[in-house]
Order: C-alpha cells, then sequence, then structure tokens
C-alpha cells in the first residue's frame, strides 16, 4: 500500500468505453455499479479512456544515504511479518492464471457482484486478455 493510500482508492471518475461500444463515465454518482467495479475488477468492464485521480502532492525527499539502512529494515520487517500474513492473491499482479487465481483473489460475495457486473457491462466477455471475471450469461 502506498502512504496515501492505493491508486483505486483516491479513483474519482472513469471514462470507460463498454463491450456494447457505448461510452460511459464511471463515479460514485454515475454508473455507480460500474465504478466499484473498475476499482477491483480491472479492465473486465471496459475500455478506460480517462481516469480522473485526488492526488495529494507532497514534497517529501528521502536522504540517499539513507538507502541501505532502509532497505536492510524494509526486508527485515517483511520476513518478520511473514508469519502474520494472509495467503491471498493481489490480483493486479495477476494475468490470466485460470478460475483458481479469480476464486483465490476473490470473496465469493464480492465475485459473484463482479461476475454480475460482468453479465451487464461484457456479456461476451470482449474484455478477457486481464484476470478475467468470466460472465455467466
Amino acid at each position: 500500500m502506498r502512504k496515501h493510500g492505493l491508486a483505486m482508492d483516491n479513483l474519482l471518475s472513469v471514462d470507460i468505453v463498454t463491450a456494447h461500444g457505448r461510452f460511459l463515465t464511471a463515479s460514485s454518482s454515475q454508473n455507480s455499479d460500474l465504478f466499484w467495479g473498475v476499482r477491483g475488477g480491472g479492465g473486465n468492464f471496459g475500455a478506460h479512456r480517462d481516469l480522473t485521480y485526488n492526488f495529494l502532492v507532497t514534497s517529501e525527499w528521502a536522504d540517499r544515504a539513507d538507502s541501505e539502512r532502509n532497505i536492510r529494515w524494509t526486508r527485515q520487517f517483511w520476513e518478520a511479518v511473514q508469519p502474520f500474513l494472509a495467503k491471498a492473491v493481489y490480483v493486479n499482479y495477476t494475468s490470466d492464471e485460470g478460475d483458481d487465481v479469480i476464486k483465490a483473489a476473490y470473496a465469493a460475495n464480492v465475485r459473484e457482484r463482479l461476475v454480475a457486473l460482468k453479465n451487464k457491462y461484457d456479456p461476451t466477455n470482449l474484455f478477457r486478455l486481464n484476470q478475467n471475471i468470466k460472465p455467466t450469461v
């Protein structure tokens, strides 16, 4: 996770072309179901044409002399937390490894909701060259 949140947490809206060739804007107030889906389901629902983010600009700079110390601390921390981490899949680091990866990446209720969106926005599975959520229609 980044210092100021994940990119999807800062997404305000997305312009998207659906499998039906419709141009839609998805945000919290327009096509909110699609907006929810693109923030976790990636490119499964259409081609993203424009993304609007809420950026927080900071002027912090790390001292390069501290790099080795910071890297060493990060690696030690990573090793120390391994026993406590969930054995989960981060879907943005997958491509098309199959249905088992999708099942591991999403809880059943989230997966069902994403499939419903896929049925609505891409029932022919045009957008399938990614971490594919298959439609059921």
